[in-house]
């Protein structure tokens, strides 16, 4: 019985890490993976997209100070996402971002979708962590006030203090998302900042 949970949490471990080599990589397929949850609109001048399609070398890359850009001339689509050092001293969380531009022709300018991602395994197991301590606490309420745990003064308090551990957890776990959240997509929109004064001609700024 051990071993197999050993097993299986092994196996746990390996599907997510699997899950985020997948996600990391800048592939044509692979730029497409992950959980979409947020999009980004803006134009481009078209001097400025052939001035940005000169600057990635035969491979379609192009380094950033701070990320990295793969451009699919096919598809008209450029990905980008945020660079990751293994020894980084900077705070990593577990729900990184990368982003996929389309480029669209629209008249004089061209339209710029950005379709920003997260590991699909980042985006199941918060899903799936804020579905058990919502329902978890309304559960062990509902439970609580049937068997008659409301019934005195102490057990009304009781079911207050559980009540109360229950949002708190909640209300934790929502703060560290949006923590989360808006520190990974700070980082993603500096790397398509740059990207966008390479585009214009900028001076980029680090």
């Amino acid at each position: 019985m051990i071993l197999a949970g050993i097993f299986a949490a092994v196996l746990f471990l390996g599907v997510i890490l699997g899950d985020w080599l997948y996600f990391i990589r800048l592939t044509p397929e692979a730029s497409r993976y992950g959980c979409g949850i947020a999009r980004r609109r803006d134009e481009f001048a078209p001097n400025s997209v052939s001035r940005l399609q000169a600057l990635f070398d035969r491979n379609g890359a192009l380094s950033l100070p701070h990320g990295i850009a793969r451009y699919y001339p096919d598809q008209s689509q450029i990905a980008i996402r945020p660079q990751y050092h293994l020894f980084s001293m900077s705070f990593r969380t577990a729900w990184p971002l990368k982003g996929l531009i389309h480029l669209s022709p629209d008249g004089s300018t061209y339209r710029a979708l950005c379709v920003k991602r997260v590991p699909w395994s980042s985006a199941l197991i918060t899903f799936l962590w804020f579905l058990l301590v919502g329902f978890g606490t309304i559960a062990f309420l509902v439970s609580y006030a049937w068997h008659g745990g409301f019934s005195s003064l102490t057990g009304v308090f009781m079911g207050i203090g559980i009540a109360a551990i229950g949002l708190l957890v909640f209300a934790f776990g929502l703060v560290t998302v949006i923590f989360s959240y808006r520190l990974e997509n700070t980082r993603l929109e500096r790397v398509y900042g740059e990207l966008r004064a390479m585009a214009d001609g900028d001076a980029i700024t680090t």
